[in-house]
Parts: C-alpha cells; sequence; structure tokens
C-alpha cells in the first residue's frame, strides 16, 4: 500500500458515512473496542472507525473508497476467530458484515439455501429446520460465528467427519474484490465446469482476496434419531483405534471428539458439572451417530466391539445428550478462566496422533515449565487444539516448540482458524516459498492496491 496521510483517512471517513449514515459509522473508542480485540483476548488493537454496511453495493462502495484513499480494511463477521485474523492490529478499518443477514427460501429439491455474510450458524441451522434439512458445518461458538466468516477460514467444525469442511458446502459465493468490483454466481449447481471455482478460491482466503457478502449453499438431511455416548479408553492408542472401528462400521457416525481426564476435571470445576463417571479415567471420546432409523442398536455393537474401553454413557434423549456434549464444548471457556492462552489449532495425521499427544506437553514444558497444557479436539481428522495457559502470552517460545513438533509429524501449523497474524511466521512449514509466492499473486490479481486484510496470512 501507499503513504495513507490524516487526511486521506478523515476525508475516506466522510465518504464512507455518506453511504452508510452517521449511525452505522462508529468512532467512539469506547463501543469500537469490542471489535479490536478477539475472543481470546490475546490480540488487541485498535480502529478509527467501525462501518456496518447493509447490502453489497455498500460494501462495494466503502472498498472503492478505501481503494481510492489507500485505507486498509479488516472484514469481520462474528469475530469468534482464535489467530488475530479479524480485529485491526495495524490501525485498519474494520468493515463489520454483521447486517448482512439475509435468508433466502429454502429450496427443498435441490437441498440448497442463499444466506448472507452476517447470518451465524445458530441462525442458519433454525431456519432451514423446518424443511428436515440442516447445515453441515457445526460449531460450539454456533450462535456468534457467521457464514461469511467461517467461509473466511474454511472452518470445519464437529461434523467435518461426515459432511466435510466448508469449502464442500460452499456452491457458489458473492463477493466484493479489492478494486470494489462485484462477483456474483449463486446459482448453485452442482454441475458448473466454467472456469475457475472462485467459491473455493475465497473458503480460507481470510478476507484477504474479496469480501464475501452472501453464499449459496448445500444443505444435508436432518437427523432426528440420535445418539451420543462418552466413551473412557486406557490410551490415545486406543480411542484412535476406537473411532477408526466406528467409521469403518457406522456410516451413520457424525462426530468424534477428544478429550483427557485434566481438560475435563477442568471443565467441571469451571462449569459446576457432575464427573461423568465414578471414576476419572485417562482418555475421553465423546460419539455421535444420528439417522432417520434409530441407531442405538448399531451404536451400541461397534462400541463392545471395541478394545481398550474403561467406562460408557450412552444418550438418546435431547437433554442427557446435551449434557454429555457440554463436557466437550465448554473447554474452551473453561481453559480461558486461567488467563489468556496460547491457542495452536493443528492437524496431525491420525496415524501419528498418539505419539505426538505423548510428546507435546514435554516439549511445552521444556521451554515453560510453569505452563499447562491443555488438549482436546476433532480426533478423526486428526485436529488437535493445544491450549497453553501460564506461559508468556508476549512469548513465541511455546509456539515453535509445538509447530516444530507439528512438522516433525508430517502435519498443517492450521486446522481451523486459518493463519492469521498469529501464525504468519511459521508458515513456511507447510508452504513452499513458490506456493507463498503464488498466494502473493493471486492478492494481487484480487487486490491491486492491497488493502484487503493486508496483515494477516502472507509473511
Amino acid at each position: 500500500m501507499g503513504v495513507m496521510t490524516v487526511g486521506s483517512m478523515d476525508r475516506a471517513l466522510a465518504d464512507i458515512e455518506s453511504i452508510v449514515g452517521s449511525a452505522h459509522l462508529l468512532t467512539d473508542p469506547a463501543i469500537t473496542a469490542s471489535y479490536s480485540t478477539d475472543w481470546t483476548g490475546r490480540f488487541r488493537g485498535e480502529t478509527p472507525a467501525v462501518v456496518r454496511p447493509s447490502d453489497r453495493d455498500q460494501v462495494a462502495a466503502i472498498v472503492r473508497v478505501c481503494r481510492d484513499a489507500r485505507v486498509a480494511i479488516v472484514p469481520q463477521g462474528g469475530n469468534t476467530g482464535l489467530v488475530g485474523g479479524s480485529v485491526p492490529l495495524a490501525g485498519e478499518i474494520v468493515l463489520s458484515l454483521r447486517r448482512l443477514d439475509a435468508l433466502g427460501d429454502v429450496d427443498e429439491r435441490a437441498l440448497q439455501v442463499t444466506s448472507g455474510a452476517g447470518v451465524t450458524l445458530g441462525r442458519l441451522q433454525q431456519h432451514v429446520a423446518s424443511g428436515g434439512l440442516a447445515y453441515g458445518i457445526d460449531l460450539a461458538a454456533r450462535d456468534t460465528a457467521t457464514i461469511g466468516g467461517t467461509i473466511a477460514t474454511n472452518a470445519g467444525g464437529i461434523h467435518l467427519l461426515r459432511f466435510g469442511g466448508t469449502r464442500q458446502q460452499v456452491l457458489g459465493v458473492e463477493a466484493v474484490l479489492g478494486d470494489g468490483s462485484i462477483v456474483s454466481h449463486l446459482d448453485g449447481l452442482p454441475k458448473d465446469n466454467t472456469g475457475y471455482h472462485l467459491a473455493s478460491l475465497l473458503c480460507g482466503s481470510e478476507g484477504t482476496l474479496a469480501v464475501i457478502t452472501a453464499a449459496r449453499l448445500h444443505l444435508v438431511p436432518r437427523y432426528e434419531s440420535v445418539v451420543v455416548a462418552l466413551v473412557a479408553f486406557a490410551t490415545v492408542a486406543d480411542a484412535v483405534a476406537g473411532v477408526a472401528l466406528a467409521r469403518r462400521r457406522l456410516d451413520c457416525l457424525s462426530a468424534a471428539e477428544l478429550m483427557f481426564a485434566d481438560g475435563l476435571a477442568l471443565v467441571c470445576e469451571a462449569e459446576d458439572l457432575p464427573q461423568p463417571f465414578a471414576l476419572p479415567h485417562p482418555v475421553y471420546v465423546l460419539l455421535e451417530a444420528a439417522d432417520h432409523v434409530d441407531p442405538v442398536d448399531r451404536f451400541a455393537h461397534v462400541v463392545e466391539a471395541m478394545r481398550g474401553t474403561l467406562d460408557v454413557a450412552v444418550a438418546t434423549e435431547s437433554a442427557r445428550r446435551g449434557e454429555l456434549w457440554a463436557y466437550r464444548e465448554a473447554h474452551t471457556l473453561a481453559i480461558n478462566t486461567l488467563g489468556t492462552p496460547h491457542k495452536l489449532d493443528v492437524t496431525i495425521p491420525v496415524a501419528a496422533l498418539a505419539p505426538f499427544i505423548e510428546e507435546v506437553r514435554e516439549v511445552v514444558s521444556a521451554v515453560e515449565p510453569d505452563a499447562c497444557t491443555w488438549l482436546f479436539g476433532h480426533v478423526a481428522d486428526g485436529n488437535i487444539h493445544v491450549n497453553i495457559t501460564g506461559a508468556d502470552i508476549a512469548s513465541t517460545s511455546v509456539d515453535d516448540c509445538v509447530f516444530a513438533l507439528v512438522q516433525h509429524y508430517g502435519g498443517s501449523i492450521s486446522a481451523e482458524h486459518g493463519i492469521g497474524t498469529a501464525k504468519k511466521p511459521w508458515l513456511h512449514l507447510n508452504r513452499s516459498s513458490s506456493e507463498i509466492e503464488t498466494f502473493r499473486r493471486i492478492k494481487k490479481a484480487f487486490d491491486p492496491a492491497g488493502i484487503l486484510n493486508p496483515n494477516v496470512l502472507l509473511p
């Protein structure tokens, strides 16, 4: 980007105010502060303004103003990211997309719906439920995370093993490029081989290529017969083998979530929950199966065939299923009660999960003896959330050692939340210099002035 002066910022804000109105140009620091801090509290910035457009045309007009004034923009949805990718750490304007919350009619024949970028996952699920449908992406932050944000980060969530990640759900997008031009391809045709699939490219782009304003989404059946089991294992290897068995024998398996004794005890203390079993166990897996026909008997046979199980709790009623899910979904909140953590969301090849989990606590303790390492995640796809408390939040020593171990086992330094600001220095562990240079060329084509989230992803 070229040099920006105070005068150019003032003129840009005046022009933006004429587009959205004074009520939707927020400049009071007391109000903008919540837009300038990420969910964890680790990444805090400042912004001269938060802009709240109502539709794609306002977004395009705002982007054109910022392009001409060389003013950087951070697109923001629900601000539930964990890597500093949606907050203004370098004084950017925040472009809040929450008002782009239109939902189209559900197409029950094609199993599709068009959603505005500002619609939350929870609201989308409610919208499509009446047609006996669901959206394949689900997260603990479902009532805050937005469709635009989940596309920008290519979110995975708890049902990835059955339905795939966000990229598999997005059939088309409407977006504003860095020059203010609009691209829109929302027909939703499952077979449409007419050139580049921009929707796939924008998934995981973290707002660096375009501002997503709407998307055409694929829907999945809503299953009324659901069973959840919390299964205790003696070892991680037993848990991984048990999940692999369930995946082979249960085509209705929807979720497989990994937890450990220390994390579950912390959740019980923080949330005032009872321990699930009379005695604590080393490793826990929460399994969910869902079908149109009651899967309980099939589910029970598979669990009985698993080796190394120590205890099992099964729930079929909605309230009890929610109680079992709370042990997993409350992990993030419980860990945050101990202070601002280092949150390192990584993927490990499933075959290497057991040795990685055995070693990661040791490598963290070697560089930060007083730190605590909390682990949980999506065991079927190897996604482990490594949370470290008690370490200097400004230090990168634990990040260095964890990411080095991830590389050693052939994993990825980012599974769900992207690279953002937090992981830029380590992108080279997963991407070659040729790939990174290709990323830069793509960004230049989509965003010639370099105003769209210019301080994330690319080193």
